[in-house]
């Protein structure tokens, strides 16, 4: 790779966690807004239905991307990839969950999103070419 598709790829990696982030704290409010309207609080949530708190986080995040990339111009095996990338965290936590192996919350939401960035740059590889030029913008 040439300096200047590093730097594509590098800022291609770099726009899908701002998106991941905005993802996280846009949608995921407007999720927790509709959890509140319907009388249950984030704590409940959380408390009741962690299982539900979880595929919550990662649908907040996944599909902010997936629109994202399909506005930028990328194609649907990248997409798709990169989706994945975010959704096997998720489930990941919810099995350990449900099998009883983690128990707490906050550590499964800790491995949760860490999982997520080696598994984005990891989702890249394959799409090296795709990602190493400028995308169309937005």
């Amino acid at each position: 790779m040439t300096r200047g598709s590093k730097f594509e790829f590098a800022k291609h990696y770099v726009e899908m966690v701002l998106v991941m982030f905005a993802g996280m704290l846009v949608l995921g409010g407007a999720l927790l807004l509709i959890v509140a309207a319907l009388g249950t609080s984030p704590d409940e949530l959380q408390e009741d239905a962690p299982a539900l708190f979880l595929l919550g986080m990662g649908f907040s995040m996944t599909a902010p991307m997936v629109w994202w990339m399909e506005r930028r111009g990328h194609s649907w095996a990248a997409t798709l990839t990169m989706a994945l990338a975010m959704i096997l965290p998720t489930i990941a936590t919810i099995v350990f969950l449900a099998i009883g192996a983690i128990e707490d919350l906050d550590t499964l939401l800790m491995i949760e999103h860490v999982a997520m960035f080696p598994a984005m740059f990891v989702a890249m590889l394959p799409f090296r070419s795709e990602y190493t030029h400028a995308q169309a913008t937005a």
